[in-house]
């Protein structure tokens, strides 16, 4: 929370807040989660911190449980969900677990919200969606490196695909001859799994923990060399403390993998929370954040923002043929534009439109999505591509064929 030393008054209603949140017979903490390896992990990693704050009263429930299969689609799903149940995290195993049916319908609206719970909803629309020519991701490569950009984002969403659109577009530029250095912030990603074999491509991961202490050492290094006393040393080490610290110094690592586009193409899997809100922010917000705690803005975040709203970048929005997504993905667009961020192409991902099933509840799921790519078709003029749904671990080459 940053300076504490104004808050002593508050201090007993902190810790009684604290010493709540950790009592099982007051507080129930509900993770929720999908039937799928990373949205696992990444609920594993949730609990975990929690743990180490005193908060074990913690349950689990995954939703998005298909109950039963009758086709190749649906059983190669099913298949799916019940590989990443077996081999769920450790540290989930000892929390009460419930699950909740994979739904056909949306869950928007009072009727779907109490009928979630209870049962499904199969009604098949038959509505063809407004275009039938859809492009696919080797269309935004060719796009991307004809407008020769040298900085390249996917945002949207967390579970949405951004890792895995970031490393096709990654490969197919370098299978283009150029060269390419492929980053992310999101702590699930696992780039190197994705991309097996790829010339041309270098990758980095950004590790927040680490940034913050290099960040932290460096700024308390320059504070004893400054000769400043232990007291003020004292007060800029609570300062760092500070989730701000954290975004500061992982926005200082982010600003120095952009730099490297002088010489390469970059392609940055950017986390869906709060680098990608920092990125929004002025320089001068960015300064004044700095200077709290004595450090330095370095050229390349000086830099940063201008290269960003140049047409050396390009945005690409990743979302799912579903009424959230959408909706988070718009909401991100107007912040960027706002930021003066122009976005060129969306993508919408693991669509059961596409697929071909004639499984019942997926061939349902399938119709209701078709008022989202409807909506995304409008809102974009056109200009996005479509991945159908694949239970395979898609990676290698076959990243370009979706």
């Amino acid at each position: 929370m940053g300076q504490l030393s104004g808050l002593e008054s508050k201090k007993a209603v902190y810790k009684k807040a604290a010493a709540t949140l950790a009592d099982g017979n007051l507080t129930t903490l509900v993770l929720v989660t999908r039937p799928e390896e990373a949205p696992l992990k990444e609920a594993q990693r949730a609990s975990l911190e929690l743990a180490d704050l005193g908060v074990n009263n913690q349950i689990l429930v995954v939703n998005g449980v298909l109950l039963q299969s009758d086709d190749a689609i649906s059983e190669k799903l099913y298949q799916k969900q019940k590989a990443a149940m077996k081999a769920i995290p450790e540290g989930l195993k000892a929390l009460t677990t419930y699950l909740i049916p994979l739904r056909a319908y949306n869950i928007t609206g009072l009727d779907n919200v109490r009928a979630m719970l209870r049962e499904d909803r199969q009604d098949i629309k038959y509505e063809a969606p407004n275009t039938k020519n859809f492009y696919g991701l080797h269309d935004v490569v060719d796009s991307i490196d004809k407008a020769g950009r040298k900085v390249i984002f996917t945002m949207g969403k967390g579970g949405v695909g951004k890792t895995t659109v970031a490393a096709t577009i990654a490969l197919g530029l370098a299978q283009k001859g150029k060269k390419v250095h492929l980053t992310t912030t999101d702590p699930a990603a696992h780039l190197k799994f994705v991309l097996e074999q790829a010339d041309n491509i270098t990758m980095s991961y950004i590790d927040e923990h680490a940034e913050l202490k290099n960040y932290q050492e460096e700024v308390l290094s320059k504070a004893r060399a400054n000769g400043l006393s232990e007291e003020d040393i004292a007060y800029i080490e609570e300062d760092l403390r500070s989730p701000c610290t954290q975004e500061i110094a992982v926005f200082r690592a982010f600003a120095e993998i952009v730099e490297k586009a002088d010489d390469q193409v970059v392609v940055i899997d950017t986390a869906p929370t709060g680098h990608t809100l920092l990125l929004l922010e002025s320089t001068e917000n960015y300064d004044k954040e700095i200077q709290r705690t004595n450090g330095e803005t370095p050229e390349s975040v000086k830099r940063l923002l201008p290269r960003l709203k140049s047409m050396e970048t390009e945005v690409v929005i990743v979302a799912l043929p579903e009424a959230t997504p959408v909706y988070e993905a718009i909401r991100l667009e107007d912040d960027l534009k706002r930021a003066q961020i122009a976005v060129n192409w969306w993508i919408i991902n693991q669509s059961f439109y596409q697929s071909g099933t004639t499984n019942a509840l997926l061939e349902a799921k399938a119709s209701n999505e078709v008022e989202w790519i409807n909506r995304i078709d409008q809102h974009t003029g056109g200009r996005f591509a479509l991945i159908a749904w694949s239970a395979d671990q898609i990676k290698g080459d076959k990243l370009l064929e979706l």
